[in-house]
This record gives C-alpha cells, sequence and structure tokens, in this order.
C-alpha cells in the first residue's frame, strides 16, 4: 500500500500570521512538522502543500518536498486534495501543518486503518480526560461503534449522559475526543473535496461531516495522548520550551534518525 503524506501549510493566520517560517528552534516550525511526518514508517513520500513562495522556499532550503498549490482553497482538505489529484498512491494522509508533536507512530497507525478496505477514511480519537473538555464546543467530540466507526462528530457533549454523571476514568473510554489528522483513500479525497458542504457539517462546521453525510466510512484510532497544535504565540512559546528540555530530542536530546 503506498501512502503519501501531505502537509497544507499557508502563510496566512489570524492569530499567529507567518507561523510555519517561526524559528525560534533553530528550524522552521514547517520543518518540525515534516521531519516528524518523514519518520513514520508508512511514508512512500512525504511533501508540503503551499500557496506561499515563502514556505516553498524555506521548505527547498532544508532539503524537503514542496508543491505550489492555487491561493484560493477554502481549506487544508481542499489543499491536499489538488496535490492528490496529480499523486501515484493509494492512500492521502493530511499532517496539518502547524503540529509539531504529532508521534509518527499516530500517522502510521491510521495507515494500519486504511489497510481494511471497508474504509474510505481514517482518523484519530484521544479519551476525554474530564468535564471541562467534554462539554467545552472548542473539543470535537466523536462517538463510535463497536468496531470503532465514526457514527458522528459535534461540538456538544457526545454522547450525552441522561442520568447520573460521565466516567472519564472508565476503560476503554466511552468519551472521545476528536484529533484532526485524516487519512483517505486517494479517489474517496478527490470524491469528497468535490462534493458540496452538507447540511450537517455546515451546522456543526465540521469537515468530516460531509463524509458521515455523504454515507462514508470512518475508522477511529485511539491513541493515549493529544498531539498539542501551534494556533497561537502562547503555543509557540510552549512548544519551543519543550523542544529546547529535549523534547522530539531538542537541544538537549537525540532525535531518531530518519
Amino acid at each position: 500500500m503506498r501512502v503519501a503524506i501531505v502537509i497544507p501549510a499557508r502563510f496566512a493566520s489570524s492569530r499567529l500570521p507567518g507561523k510555519p517560517l517561526l524559528r525560534e528552534t533553530g528550524k522552521y516550525l514547517i520543518q518540525h512538522v515534516y521531519e516528524r511526518a518523514r519518520d513514520a514508517q508508512c511514508a512512500s513520500e512525504v511533501l508540503v502543500a503551499t500557496d506561499d513562495e515563502r514556505i516553498f522556499a524555506a521548505v527547498r532550503q532544508f532539503g524537503g518536498h514542496a508543491v505550489m498549490t492555487r491561493a484560493d482553497h477554502v481549506s487544508g482538505t481542499d489543499r491536499v486534495a489538488e496535490v492528490a489529484a496529480q499523486l501515484d498512491t493509494d492512500v492521502v494522509i493530511n499532517v496539518q501543518g502547524d503540529e509539531p508533536q504529532l508521534d509518527p507512530a499516530a500517522i502510521d497507525l491510521l495507515a494500519g486503518l486504511m489497510r481494511d478496505p471497508a474504509s474510505d477514511m481514517a482518523t484519530l480519537a484521544v479519551p476525554i480526560p474530564d468535564a471541562d473538555s467534554y462539554y467545552s464546543p472548542n473539543v470535537v467530540k466523536v462517538v463510535c461503534d463497536d468496531r470503532d466507526r465514526a457514527l458522528y462528530f459535534s461540538r456538544s457533549p457526545i454522547p450525552m449522559v441522561r442520568d447520573g454523571v460521565p466516567d472519564f476514568a472508565k476503560r476503554p473510554a466511552r468519551f472521545l475526543q476528536h484529533l484532526g489528522v485524516y487519512a483517505y483513500r486517494r479517489q474517496f479525497l478527490l470524491r469528497i473535496a468535490g462534493a458540496p458542504p452538507h447540511p450537517l457539517e455546515q451546522s456543526e462546521k465540521l469537515e468530516q461531516l460531509r463524509v458521515l453525510g455523504t454515507g462514508g466510512t470512518i475508522a477511529v484510532g485511539r491513541v493515549a495522548r493529544a498531539h498539542r497544535g501551534v494556533d497561537t504565540p502562547a503555543d509557540y512559546a510552549e512548544f519551543v520550551r519543550w523542544y529546547r528540555e529535549g523534547g522530539e530530542g531538542g537541544a538537549n536530546g537525540t532525535r531518531r534518525a530518519a
């Protein structure tokens, strides 16, 4: 099974403009993400998809593979689909360009889920730790069936506990937070990217509901911990601190060879 990892990256960001090119660690943020993706054993190829010449040049500078895309894409999924249309691959994994702490083993888990021919897509989830996360609309929840296929995603607390209180310590966990990393069958990605938004998607503002709303199947893999993305200056400062303390084999550690 051929697997391509595509990392969409854009310069514009309302909370942290130019974040792919932040470099306080000595490496571009997009370079950290690229190297984590390259460490995944499943990857036949890794590339960055961008509409910005500065990001393109930075990726080329550190020896990565970058491709230019159109500038009018509404979402990262659309950008990945444009690139996927030109790739000779079976599976496309979308790794966001602002997730430098994503575990390569989690990427491999996604690829493994796609070995099931019944899966159009795969994604990840982590147990919800507390009530604050459960009730927060900023935390996307997913409910799965007995085969760990997604039944629904929501910003609302699901499954709702009508009687009593949620037990977040129970294992296996019933309450799951969705993590926004995806694997797609290439042909399915091209089809779903070209489909109009689904009413459920428009209501919850969640792209993955286009898949469920049109009858697609999403396998859900479970991981122990959520990886932290970089959305704000404070997030980036925390990542820099983590890296300098030895995270990812940073200043005080040894990074696994690619």
